[in-house]
């Protein structure tokens, strides 16, 4: 996740929402102002929404190859993944 710089110059940062014995239940964004005590820090490594929408873009496209790979090994070794074959010599 990464800080996001909006028009009206706040800034959508990650936060975590986290249970009483720690375990995380969710991520999200949260937006923040000038006068938030972080906002210096964060802005300094913030990238604006268009600046993070090439991005996104970037690795979807990115992605097709890897996509047909994914989808040729299925079609090759159905949903499992051949993790279900009996192999001699296996513990299975």
């Amino acid at each position: 996740m990464f800080v996001i710089r909006l028009a009206n110059g706040n800034l959508l940062v990650p936060d975590s929402a986290v249970s009483g014995d720690g375990r995380v239940l969710g991520d999200a964004y949260v937006e923040i102002g000038p006068d938030d005590q972080d906002y210096p820090a964060l802005a300094a490594e913030a990238m604006t929404q268009e600046e993070y929408e090439a991005r996104r873009r970037q690795w979807r496209e990115g992605d097709d190859e890897l996509r047909r790979e994914f989808l040729d090994y299925l079609a090759r070794h159905g949903s499992a993944g051949g993790w279900d074959d009996e192999t001699p010599g296996s513990d299975r």
